[in-house]
């Protein structure tokens, strides 16, 4: 594999990795916040997967990059521009139905990715892919069972997830468009072009919404950058949390 296609995919796996990991710590936020304990402890459980997935994505990734590299040095000591997560993930947990509505929107994009990545020329990729789907098919099931819950359980929870979803969803959009690094990786087989999910997706999601008696927001525009280290004020309170011990501590290890 030539340098530069190695340095392709390493960015590929960042951004795989990143979107996971982002998520997996908001969703850590929570633990011993929500609702109800099952509640609860089925997010922190989501939470647990996706972490799951970052370190398969993340000890890759330190291996096509070589030298010292390790996954706790992906993950803890980039610069906030060097990350590739869409800036959907790192909104904040600003009630639960915001939590609900950024897992749903995330979810449903998430369980198509892993669907064609299984089939991925990257073996790697494709491993994680198959391992991940399982894990992410309750994903779904359970944010798109709160959605109806809320959305078609009292008059108060539709407004509040009224509310969340006409802030969000104008978030969702990146997820679907291409980035330099997606385009190179679809190119080379050992990742897709998320425009082909487009259909799909809003297919998936709509029904949802129409089934909770949410109405779709209207328009097609959405904020970007994310995919190319451009991100909200957000982040960098998430990584002033999740770096602090490596940056205080530099390599310790458990």
């Amino acid at each position: 594999m030539a340098e530069l296609n190695k340095e392709n995919l390493y960015q590929y796996l960042l951004q795989l990795g990143d979107n996971v990991m982002i998520l997996g710590h908001r969703l850590s936020e929570l633990c011993g916040h929500g609702p109800s304990l099952e509640t609860d402890i089925a997010l922190t459980n989501i939470s647990l997967d996706l972490f799951g997935q970052t370190r398969s994505y993340f000890q890759y990734a330190a291996s096509i990059k070589g030298d010292d590299s390790t996954e706790d040095k992906i993950a803890f000591l980039r610069f906030p521009n060097e990350y590739r997560n869409t800036i959907l993930v790192e909104q904040p947990n600003t009630d639960f139905a915001y939590v609900i509505t950024r897992q749903f929107l995330f979810d449903q994009y998430h369980l198509l990715l892993l669907e064609k990545l299984v089939d991925s020329s990257d073996e790697t990729i494709a491993a994680i892919a198959n391992k991940s789907i399982k894990e992410v098919s309750y994903h779904v099931r359970f944010s798109s069972e709160w959605m109806k819950r809320l959305g078609d359980g009292t008059e108060e929870s539709n407004a509040k997830i009224q509310e969340a979803l006409n802030y969000l969803y104008p978030y969702a959009g990146e997820l679907l468009k291409t980035s330099p690094i997606e385009e190179l990786a679809a190119g080379a087989g050992y990742g897709i072009d998320p425009d082909i999910l487009t259909d799909s997706y809003y297919q998936n999601v709509n029904q949802v919404l129409e089934e909770a008696t949410i109405k779709i927001p209207e328009g097609k525009w959405s904020h970007s950058g994310g995919k190319n280290g451009i991100h909200s004020e957000h982040l960098g309170f998430i990584l002033s949390d999740l770096q602090y011990m490596q940056r205080t501590y530099p390599d310790m290890a458990w």
